[in-house]
């Protein structure tokens, strides 16, 4: 737990020590003193966050964290101000006596802050200035997590603040052994694996806001096929194609929010685009096969549209995972966006185009 303190204390009965400062000046001021432990409340926030129910503000304040009986000597270890983050380094450290310095990343995880700019150079100097790095250590050595490399100009930072980089190990549960090692990093250490359990523990928060924008594409299916000459008749939504929709609406958001994350090594193509079609196209197919879904597609134009929409929607879907993988730059999801959203835009017309005439010949055979 984070407990409040107002300052680094002098070296006294076990607190801890502070380098000297200038006659008249305040001494440096830490954000507060932590330990390994997690508690039963920050395991429940974990789960939640993983849910993602309060992703996007499950934050820690940034400043200087102690970490046991740091002294002078202590190394400083570099971290997001994602709660997540902050969390998973501190649980590894048992037993060690070291600083933390958090930085302001607007509550984002390292890797997708270091390329978003907010784990980045200016941050990380403009971070160990405010908090006066430079009194409290005697030495000149930062931490840093390994995935924050692209954020971090390693030479600016120690032509601006004396201070040198090390780029330690990918995962957190490496950083002992890695200093152990006297912070020399194993193969292993610097190997960026990205394996299913790690994929299925990050498929919630993807599953989760997806699942909470269906509600429209249901109220839209409803309207368009309870839609009559006579009004919304609703037992006409199940009968023409509407429950089929609602299906197939659902299996499209589970093909590019849990299936494609989950068989993401083994689907085709590099693009996570291309992929979350192809599981959409997939998943379609095998839906259609269902008798309730078959029965309700039996117009041309209905299955077209749904061929067409449906792997659309988990080709979007499947793209936003790249937010959550080490499997490409944010250049390259530049550029696959650019290509992608003239395509999900014109489908999505196309389709609605179809369902149109779709209701128009259905009213004219009424």
């Amino acid at each position: 737990m984070i407990q409040d303190s107002n300052q680094i204390c002098c070296d006294v009965d076990g607190a801890l020590p502070l380098t000297e400062t200038s006659p008249g000046r305040e001494p440096p001021q830490i954000a507060g003193q932590v330990g390994f432990e997690i508690s039963r409340r920050e395991r429940w926030e974990h789960f939640r966050c993983r849910l993602g129910s309060f992703r996007d503000r499950y934050s820690v304040a940034p400043g200087l964290y102690a970490f046991g009986n740091p002294g002078p000597q202590g190394d400083v270890l570099v971290s997001a101000s994602y709660k997540l983050s902050f969390d998973t380094l501190r649980k590894e450290l048992e037993g060690l006596d070291c600083w933390i310095l958090v930085l302001d990343t607007r509550g984002i995880n390292v890797w997708c802050a270091a390329g978003k700019g907010t784990f980045g150079t200016a941050e990380l100097v403009r971070r160990i200035g405010a908090t006066r790095l430079g009194e409290v250590v005697f030495h000149r050595r930062l931490l840093l997590p390994q995935l924050a490399a692209p954020g971090v100009n390693a030479a600016e930072v120690r032509r601006q603040t004396e201070f040198k980089i090390s780029f330690g190990p990918v995962r957190a549960a490496d950083i002992p052994a890695y200093m152990k090692a006297g912070y020399r990093k194993t193969p292993a250490m610097s190997t960026v694996s990205f394996g299913l359990r790690d994929r299925l523990v990050l498929t919630p928060m993807e599953l989760n806001p997806a699942l909470k924008k269906f509600p429209w594409f249901a109220a839209m299916a409803i309207l368009l096929f309870g839609l009559q000459r006579r009004g919304i008749m609703f037992t006409d939504i199940w009968n023409g194609g509407g429950m089929a929709f609602l299906i197939l609406g659902l299996t499209a958001v589970a093909s590019g929010a849990f299936l494609t994350p989950v068989l993401l090594p083994f689907l085709p193509c590099r693009s996570f685009a291309v992929k979350g079609w192809i599981a959409g196209l997939a998943v379609v197919f095998l839906t259609s096969l269902i008798p309730i879904v078959s029965a309700a597609m039996n117009s041309r134009l209905l299955l077209f549209a749904a061929y067409l929409l449906f792997p659309v929607i988990s080709s979007y879907l499947a793209l936003q995972f790249t937010g959550s993988t080490t499997f490409t730059g944010m250049s390259g999801v530049r550029k696959e966006l650019k290509i992608t959203l003239p395509v999900y835009a014109a489908a999505a017309a196309v389709s609605l185009f179809l369902l149109i005439m779709f209701k128009l010949t259905e009213w004219g055979k009424g």
